[in-house]
């Protein structure tokens, strides 16, 4: 791959790190990696990180969350979901609509790959949707 690609993140693949949920931690951490060590170019959609924040928040404190944030934002760009965000993501009419605004985020950013682990909860053809596993297969 010449360039490097260029991915919207999933927030279930940041939570996977965050939470260190098994059996995914480790492919999901190394797609993270693959973001600082500059081998690909992340996006976080914005509403991903409101959400973070609230279970973060819950599980933990406000200020591992705010730490955990901050280190996040120095690493990925995020992606605005504004008006033309929701309206095409409303247009789309999918039966799950955060998953909708995802794509919508991913398009406009103009993502060679929308990196998650549930991709068969998304539509087809638009951007290709990929498991950590086989974004890392594809970065060598």
């Amino acid at each position: 791959m010449a360039a490097k690609p260029i991915i919207l993140v999933d927030l279930n693949v940041i939570l996977d790190v965050v939470q260190h949920r098994q059996p995914f931690y480790e492919e999901s951490a190394r797609v993270l990696d693959a973001v600082v060590r500059g081998e690909a170019v992340g996006w976080v959609a914005a509403h991903s990180i409101t959400t973070l924040f609230y279970v973060i928040n819950r599980v933990r404190n406000r200020e591992t969350a705010v730490a955990t944030l901050t280190s996040l934002l120095d690493i990925f760009i995020i992606a605005p979901v504004d008006d033309a965000i929701i309206r095409k993501a409303l247009a789309w009419g999918w039966a799950d609509f955060e998953d909708a605004v995802q794509m919508a985020a991913a398009v406009h950013i103009g993502a060679n790959y929308l990196v998650t682990r549930n991709p068969r909860d998304f539509q087809t053809g638009i951007i290709p949707v990929i498991q950590p596993a086989a974004f890392l297969t594809l970065l060598q």
